[in-house]
């Protein structure tokens, strides 16, 4: 009796893929550096950026050292529309990648078919849970870095049972938010309705 041979998977790169980059209030170059990168670890020969106009020098820089072959000054549903149709200046895609607001949500529905998307993304959001051996200033960090999208949609939470945890996190949070360009976008989605909680019964409004 023969033994059947296992079959051997094949990866192919997509030949040209779009990342769409959010820059209307701040350069989000974590997203270039996870998108474009794996792009070009990935193989794929043509990595388009699209992001809005003015293009922040540190995130065309990072394109660039990211592997990205093309950018266009493009912003909003008009850059999807841009990279799934295609225009006289700009190729179209084969897969677009990359969140965005609601109108760039929207234009990755409408065009779902015509394009390949990553997928239809929603507001942030981060809970972080933790014990009394977490360290308060990474928990205010990662709350803050959450927040600092800005669109006043996003929401944070903390669930702790240690009291010692949620008033360092607490502290914290006031110290950092004071070193931030962005405060003004941090408090807004903290006033929104961060809330802190600590074990069951026990409820604190951020």
């Amino acid at each position: 009796m023969r033994r059947a041979e296992a079959s051997a998977e094949k990866f192919d790169p997509l030949e040209r893929v779009g990342i769409y980059v959010p820059g209307g209030t701040a350069p989000l170059v974590s997203t270039v550096l996870m998108t474009v990168t794996l792009a070009k670890v990935a193989g794929c020969p043509e990595i388009v950026v699209c992001s809005p106009s003015p293009i922040n020098p540190a995130l065309l820089y990072a394109a660039h050292v990211a592997g990205a072959t093309e950018v266009y000054q493009l912003g909003g549903a008009q850059a999807v529309a841009a990279m799934a149709l295609g225009t006289r200046s700009v190729q179209r895609v084969v897969k677009i990648f990359g969140p965005g607001n609601a109108y760039v949500t929207a234009a990755k529905k409408l065009l779902f078919g015509r394009v390949g998307i990553d997928l239809l993304s929603g507001p942030s959001e981060l809970l972080v849970v933790a014990d009394d051996s977490a360290e308060p200033s990474f928990i205010a960090a990662d709350m803050l870095a959450q927040a600092e999208h800005g669109s006043g949609s996003e929401r944070v939470w903390l669930v702790t049972t240690s009291e010692t945890v949620l008033q360092g996190s607490q502290t914290e949070i006031e110290k950092q938010i004071g070193k931030l360009g962005r405060r003004e976008f941090v408090q807004r989605v903290l006033d929104n309705g961060a809330v802190v909680r600590v074990g069951e019964g026990h409820e604190t409004g951020g």
